[in-house]
């Protein structure tokens, strides 16, 4: 049983624009025809991002014609997911890695400043409706910790300062650019230090 909540609002209907349409086409093509279904969790995404973010009950019946294949199977995918959102988040949605790397750099911190500046709540709109929040597992970034994701990109090497600050460009639509905040690459070591036959190098 899905411990996701299903937004109590529902839009009446949902159909992909023109210009989602034609990408979901160019997803089919990456199937055979014998196993379009395939594509439910790609189209899906696609639905999401259409639709601000969140996934309405009309969108998963829409795409389960789409696909010729039984709604429940559809509804079954987008909540057992992680990645699909069943109610608003925002056009910001900020996910807060609380795992133990994070938690020891200081993620407590961040879920702080989320919960004093976005809502007091997870996955609470704020004031604006521009953004929410929520803890999640691990994203990953375990070397940049502490970080978060929002949307797509990933906020990495935070502090209490630079999290204030990208919180408060969301909620002002001007979202700073994301990556690491100590300007490393990738995961690169901090001021590009490395360890080559023993030598340290700068």
């Amino acid at each position: 049983m899905s411990l996701k909540k299903i937004h109590e609002n529902q839009p009446d209907s949902f159909e992909f624009t023109n210009a989602n349409l034609e990408i979901a086409k160019g997803i089919m093509k990456k199937y055979p025809n014998n196993r379009k279904k395939s594509a439910v969790m790609p189209l899906l995404y696609l639905a999401q991002r259409q639709n601000e973010n969140w996934i309405p009950l009309s969108a998963m019946k829409y795409i389960a014609k789409y696909l010729e294949m039984a709604y429940i199977k559809v509804y079954e995918v987008a909540t057992f997911y992680s990645m699909y959102n069943l109610a608003p988040v925002g056009k910001y949605f900020v996910q807060v890695c609380t795992t133990s790397p994070c938690l020891i750099r200081g993620a407590d911190k961040i879920v702080k400043i989320c919960k004093e500046k976005i809502s007091k709540d997870e996955s609470e709109l704020s004031g604006n409706k521009l953004c929410s929040w929520t803890e999640v597992e691990c994203l990953g970034a375990c070397v940049n910790a502490p970080m978060m994701q929002i949307n797509n990109d990933y906020y990495e090497d935070l502090d209490e300062k630079n999290t204030i600050e990208i919180i408060n460009s969301l909620l002002e639509d001007k979202p700073v650019k994301p990556g690491s905040f100590r300007n490393r690459t990738n995961t690169a070591p901090e001021k590009n230090k490395t360890i080559i036959n023993g030598e340290k190098n700068a």
